[in-house]
């Protein structure tokens, strides 16, 4: 009962575009200050069991969803073809795979701890959310190896959206995870020139559209000038009006010929 009740609590829960910023920026920057001190530790590592040590506390740590720091150390060569290489294939995998990349080479792979299952699966998720925007629970709970939609409802929740990796709407309903936001994952070096494509484009677009706004600038400018010059001109006339109404007022008496008449008349017409 009070698994229901939290779960339709938090899907009535509104936040803010600014809380949710907020929110965001905060564990940026918590998972920034971890990421630090890990990396540090690992290139300071003095041999191979301790540089293990150190990518298993990475790969099961709560506020670490980004791994491509750790690939980048020069010192992870030393685990290359020695009995610790596995380990060097774990943390790719944490950086690219998902949970069914594991489950179908569990063999090559040290055996994970529980920390190290769940953040396995968090990532799996993420995966799913870059991808879809709308994630079935039937495809989500093949994944991640879930029987029921209690289960995976309270993983979404406890372990994905409160953490803030991913942002959504459950829709028991529909039975299906609505995704609004996904933090990203590592980038595999085979998606760097799509990645660098998208930017392109996007970058061309953006400048387009700032000549487009540049152009209607100068519109508007060389219009407002024309509008000052009307003005201008309205102005000077309704002054010219006047003062030939005033002199009409001055002249207006019964000594006024005909002809005086259709001369301040004309005058009023041009």
């Amino acid at each position: 009962m009070n698994g229901m009740v939290y779960k339709e609590n938090y899907r009535g829960k509104e936040e803010s575009s600014d809380e949710r910023e907020i929110e965001t920026l905060k564990m940026e920057k918590k998972q920034s200050e971890v990421m630090e001190q890990l990396v540090k530790q690992a290139s300071a590592s003095p041999n191979a069991n301790a540089l293990t040590s150190i990518l298993v506390q990475a790969t099961s740590h709560p506020n670490v969803f980004s791994f491509s720091q750790f690939l980048a150390l020069p010192n992870l060569l030393q685990l290359e073809a020695t009995e610790n290489s596995t380990y060097l294939d774990m943390l790719r995998l944490f950086a690219h795979g998902t949970w069914s990349d594991y489950k179908s080479n569990a063999d090559c792979f040290p055996q994970l701890i529980p920390d190290q299952i769940l953040k396995l699966k968090q990532l799996t998720v993420l995966t799913l959310a870059e991808t879809y925007k709308v994630l079935p629970y039937n495809q989500l709970m093949q994944e991640l190896d879930m029987t029921n939609v209690r289960e995976l409802e309270d993983f979404l929740i406890s372990e994905c959206m409160y953490s803030g990796i991913v942002r959504g709407k459950l829709d028991h309903l529909r039975q299906c995870f609505q995704v609004q936001f996904a933090a990203c994952r590592d980038l595999r070096h085979a998606q760097l020139g799509s990645m660098i494509q998208t930017l392109s484009n996007w970058l061309s677009t953006s400048e387009n559209l700032l000549v487009s706004i540049q152009e209607k600038i100068k519109w508007a400018d060389a219009m407002s000038e024309i509008e000052k010059k009307h003005r201008k001109d309205v102005e000077e006339k309704v002054q010219e009006v006047k003062s030939l109404i005033k002199k009409l007022h001055i002249v207006n008496r019964p000594t006024l010929t005909l002809g005086a008449m259709r001369i301040f008349a004309l005058n009023l017409l041009v």
